[in-house]
């Protein structure tokens, strides 16, 4: 059983401290006593030749011997052995790491993270939402567990025409959520531990209560002015009136008693029973149309994985809805240039946004394919490299260009936050992405059960409405319009690296559409420019989706570098890019890094 750590982790300091006295070993320091100098200096000398030589392997082998375990100077970058979890928040980190530690599967403590991160993160995740869950097996072999909402049975592409807010906020806005048939299609397959196990450090936080940080202090602060109309929202979030601040306990019994009923019962009880009673009876008094038969018929889905190539490493990621074709389509792209002699250059800065820019007006064209038959077809074409070739030829080192130039077919829907979770442990890894889409959902709390429900209707796009395209000239996407029982468009990205048959990079990102340009980044930034995980979480980002035609660099960006891309016609604005990249990379000799993005107040644990 683990020990609690909740009431200590206030922040990401705090965590630190509890990393430090959870995990020793990997602060530990090898004391010996000797009895002369002599001696000491003999010991001296073999350890010397000891060094020497190991750094001579290591230079053989091709490792970098500036990581040794336990000799982390940073706690914002975990060395680790065996496992490793990154997320968030260090509580969900540290609750992944213990499912680990006690011969759980990565998908177990995919599980358990994800479920903690709904509990503490529950304006952007949680299981009254959905997501991708990607898993590399020990063996090699893949898949993707795919538990995005779907729209109710009695959706149309016209619904939201009189009234575009509805897809935002209130009952319309909800799909069926996913995640909890997600997880336990997830746990027949790859689970080790009992269901109940993975469900009971997040039972424990919800009763006991925890410290809100500073990042959901934060986004409680933003939503006060509606948080304050919601009797249900504000009897959690605001006590009495008065937003929570950091520090202060924040405890989510009825969301732990509802945990502790699908801990018990199954996924049933949540898909069938008093659960999806209260749930549908929640939207439906919103306005909203999801019915007990929307949720007893939701199933999540297994479907093949993304497979490409870069630079000869392997790249596993998600196909449609999620967003994995473009991942691919860039890294072929920027394959045909040397970003590792060249480096960080403002042309292949340059080129890299380009590339976004194609990859964009590719998404445009993505969609479920479960609905629209040829979408498929359209992936196949855009991820090979001799697209990538014809591409290449297109992008112009001395300027960018209109929209129009990237051959975009519609416009590129805008999507909101999520949650990311990386999983590695002896050869087994998942990269998880789980959302509620935009901020506390739908702003629909079911008082009952405390789950904060999704507001993922608003992923499609909608003809003839303000947020259903028409920008720059562009029409809405058909192939993401409403339909029943139809999952919505995502940016998310889940994506794992291999090298030579072994997991590498465990990545993916949260925060809506810029969830896509800070993976690559990540990925570009630890394959060719030769950073190691929180080297290239804390490198400045920059984004660009097209749609709109702006360069968009995060407060702190190079000023010089921003200069350039204007002398190349990029218009440009400066923004703070809320995304959060979590990141394991596993070394040639087998050594461990992992970290969290303190974007959003993540911290990572290992063992």
């Amino acid at each position: 059983m683990l020990a609690n750590p909740m009431s200590q982790l206030v922040d990401t300091k705090q965590a630190t401290k509890m990393t430090r006295s959870s995990y020793p070993h990997l602060l530990h320091r090898v004391k010996t006593s000797f009895a002369s100098s002599k001696t000491k200096t003999m010991a001296a000398l073999v350890a010397l030749m000891l060094f020497l030589a190991l750094n001579l392997v290591l230079l053989v082998l091709g490792v970098s011997s500036r990581y040794v375990w336990g000799s982390q100077k940073d706690p914002r970058l975990i060395i680790a052995k065996q496992g490793a979890v990154s997320s968030e928040n260090p509580i969900c980190s540290y609750i992944g790491t213990g499912v680990l530690q006690e011969g759980g599967s990565a998908v177990d403590a995919a599980i358990a993270t994800t479920l903690c991160i709904g509990v503490t993160n529950s304006y952007s995740s949680g299981i009254g939402g959905g997501g991708f869950m990607l898993v590399r097996n020990a063996d090699g072999s893949s898949e993707v567990v795919d538990f995005r909402e779907t729209a109710p049975a009695a959706s149309n592409k016209t619904m939201f025409q009189n009234n575009p807010t509805s897809s935002r906020i209130g009952g319309l806005a909800v799909g069926v959520p996913g995640e909890i048939r997600g997880f336990q299609l997830a746990h027949q397959r790859h689970g080790r531990l009992p269901w109940v196990r993975l469900f009971q450090p997040s039972i424990q936080l919800c009763l006991e209560g925890w410290k809100v940080n500073q990042v959901l202090a934060a986004r409680i602060n933003t939503s006060m002015a509606w948080i304050l109309k919601n009797p249900n929202f504000m009897e959690v979030f605001a006590p009495n009136g008065v937003a929570l601040v950091q520090g202060q306990t924040i405890r989510r019994t009825q969301l732990g008693l509802t945990l502790q009923q699908i801990a018990r019962n199954g996924a049933d009880v949540f898909y069938k029973g008093e659960i999806a009673s209260q749930l549908v009876a929640e939207t439906q008094k919103a306005g909203g149309i999801m019915t007990m038969e929307d949720m007893a018929s939701y199933e999540a889905v297994l479907v093949p994985t993304l497979v490409g190539f870069y630079h000869g490493h392997r790249v596993l990621t998600v196909p449609p809805p999620a967003s994995g074709p473009v991942v691919l389509s860039v890294l072929n792209i920027m394959e045909g240039y040397d970003l590792k002699s060249e480096g960080r250059t403002f042309t292949n800065i340059h080129r890299l946004t380009e590339a976004f820019k194609f990859g964009f007006a590719q998404r445009s064209y993505y969609g479920d394919p479960s609905d629209i038959s040829n979408i498929t077809k359209y992936v196949d074409e855009f991820v090979t490299k001799e697209h990538a070739a014809e591409v290449r030829l297109n992008i112009t080192d001395s300027t960018t260009h209109n929209v129009s130039y990237y051959q975009p077919a519609y416009d590129i829907e805008e999507t909101a936050g999520t949650a990311h979770i990386s999983v590695y442990a002896n050869g087994e890894a998942v990269s998880i992405t789980s959302t509620v889409n935009q901020v506390f959902g739908a702003q629909l709390m079911n008082q009952a059960t405390g789950i904060v429900l999704n507001n993922e209707m608003d992923d499609f796009s909608m003809p003839d409405s303000p947020n259903g395209g028409t920008q720059f000239g562009l029409p809405p996407s058909p192939f993401n319009f409403v339909a029943p029982n139809k999952r919505p468009l995502s940016s998310c990205v889940p994506t794992i690296v291999e090298k030579n048959g072994r997991v590498e990079i465990v990545v993916g990102a949260s925060g809506g559409s810029f969830i896509v340009t800070a993976t690559l980044q990540t990925i570009i930034n630890i394959l060719d420019y030769g950073q190691d995980p929180l080297e290239s979480v804390l490198q400045p980002r920059f984004h660009h989706q097209l749609v709109p035609n702006i360069f968009l660099s995060e407060f702190g960006f190079p000023e010089d570098v921003i200069l350039n891309m204007q002398h190349r016609n990029h218009n440009t604005s400066s923004y703070p890019l809320f995304t959060g990249v979590e990141t394991i990379r596993v070394l040639d000799d087998g050594l461990i890094l992992a970290s969290s993005d303190p974007r959003k107040g993540g911290l990572s644990a290992g063992y």
